[in-house]
């Protein structure tokens, strides 16, 4: 199942780690634990953030991808079932439409 994980890093612990130039590491060691698809490195409200694409195969995965990012960052993290075009063809939409008129 593919995934968007949403990540919001606060300032702190996030400089400190920075400024001790230990940050390279512990991302390094975060994402090849998570290996993500895709991984976009962003602003959110004003803060540190990040996209993450991902591929789970049972949703207990789950906290292997986020825990790291709450427990190392205090982040929040945030995901969503995403689809790819060829998902959505299957999900057959023309039968829902007419089953829900």
């Amino acid at each position: 199942m593919r995934m968007l994980l949403n990540i919001q890093i606060p300032n702190e612990p996030f400089n400190t780690l920075v400024r001790e130039g230990r940050v390279g590491a512990l991302m390094r060691q975060i994402l090849d634990d998570m290996k993500p698809e895709a991984i976009y490195f962003t602003e959110q409200q004003g803060k540190r953030g990040a996209v993450a694409v991902v591929n789970i195969d049972d949703p207990s995965a789950i906290p292997a991808l986020a825990e790291p990012w709450f427990l190392k960052l205090n982040a929040d993290c945030e995901l969503r079932i995403a689809m790819l075009p060829e998902d959505l063809m299957k999900a057959g939409l023309d039968a829902l439409g007419d089953k829900w008129k």
